[in-house]
């Protein structure tokens, strides 16, 4: 930093030259105060016990993201009880937390405990490739080495390198739940709560809907009515998020059908599944006026008149249909189980 009343050679970029020479500049002093070492610049005791904090927080950093990693097969969802559920995202993201935390408190007290807080002028020249340049560039880098400690302070920079890497193994052990590795998931997806006379209610009420009640333009988010009575502790998040159904009402001439599925539907109600077939998200729009069905995600969106087929957006497949009928009681039931996988295509390719 240049100080009150004090002036400093600089070197300027001379074109003709083609090289950097020294060139008088006087840079007079802003008006800053003058520079004050720091603790750690004057006492080595504090510098060591400085060093001595950074790679600390450094391995903390590296502790805490193996603990990340500890808790989610310590603490599993697969019985998907809220308890557990609570407590596999609190200790993971206590985890993730107190490692990516470390390694911040950790580079700035690095930065401002040990690295060199001198400031410096630099004054700009034209870009060129030349020898100098490459050589002032290289220099630069040296020096850059050298104000931080990075090459010499090998405690430092070995626990950085540890804390950096730990700190991608709880990322690593999460992406290991999103797909079941222990069972074929087309299989999984394949089969869901519906099954032939299960009748169709509302979501979460539980309530049996009748054919009556569904009139033209609604829709009605549905659940199979056994689900209302499955426990939070048996499955129940599971099986709603691959059982649940959006059901609507169109006039039967607007239908456009193939052959085979001319029984699925019923006086003009169709039910779809509601869960994407591009990553799964829930499809919740419904549009009255031109039938379609848009997925809030990434704007996939499907035509109920004709099968749910894609219309636009990066869906690959129709929304799976759910058969449905009514029994004697004008109640509205599934003729069977979806006749093909629900959720994301992907799986398909599994």
């Amino acid at each position: 930093m240049a100080h009150e009343d004090d002036t400093q050679a600089v070197e300027a970029y001379q074109p003709s030259a083609g090289l950097a020479v020294p060139v008088s500049d006087p840079v007079q002093n802003p008006g800053l105060p003058p520079h004050r070492a720091r603790m750690t610049d004057k006492d080595p005791k504090a510098e060591k016990a400085a060093v001595r904090t950074v790679y600390t927080l450094f391995y903390l950093s590296a502790a805490a993201s193996i603990f990340a990693v500890a808790a989610y097969m310590l603490f599993p969802i697969e019985d998907e009880s809220f308890l557990s559920i609570r407590y596999n995202n609190m200790f993971i993201g206590l985890g993730i937390a107190i490692a990516l935390l470390a390694i911040g408190i950790g580079a700035i007290h690095w930065s401002k405990a040990l690295m060199s807080d001198k400031e410096h002028v630099e004054h700009r020249h034209a870009t060129r490739g030349s020898v100098p340049t490459r050589e002032a560039a290289v220099k630069a880098f040296a020096d850059a080495n050298e104000d931080s400690g990075f090459g010499r302070r090998k405690m430092i920079r070995n626990s950085l390198f540890v804390a950096l890497g730990a700190s991608i193994l709880p990322g690593l052990t999460l992406f290991r739940g999103l797909a079941p590795m222990d069972e074929d998931p087309v299989h999984l997806l394949n089969h869901t709560m519906w099954k032939e006379g299960t009748r169709l209610a509302r979501d979460p009420e539980g309530t049996p809907i009748k054919a009556s009640e569904v009139t033209l333009g609604s829709a009605f988010h549905v659940i199979p009515e056994d689900l209302a009575s499955l426990g939070h502790d048996e499955g129940y998040l599971e099986q709603k998020a691959k059982a649940i159904v959006l059901l609507m009402r169109l006039l039967p001439e607007q239908l456009i059908e193939r052959e085979e599925r001319k029984d699925w539907s019923y006086d003009g109600i169709v039910a779809y599944s509601k869960v994407c077939t591009h990553v799964g998200c829930p499809v919740a729009l419904y549009e009255q006026q031109t039938h379609h069905l848009l997925c809030p995600c990434h704007q996939s969106q499907f035509d109920v008149t004709e099968e749910a087929k894609v219309i636009f957006g990066p869906a690959a497949r129709p929304l799976p249909q759910l058969p449905i009928t009514v029994d004697d009681e004008g109640y509205l039931v599934a003729r069977s189980d979806f006749r093909e996988p629900v959720g994301p295509s992907f799986w398909e390719r599994h």
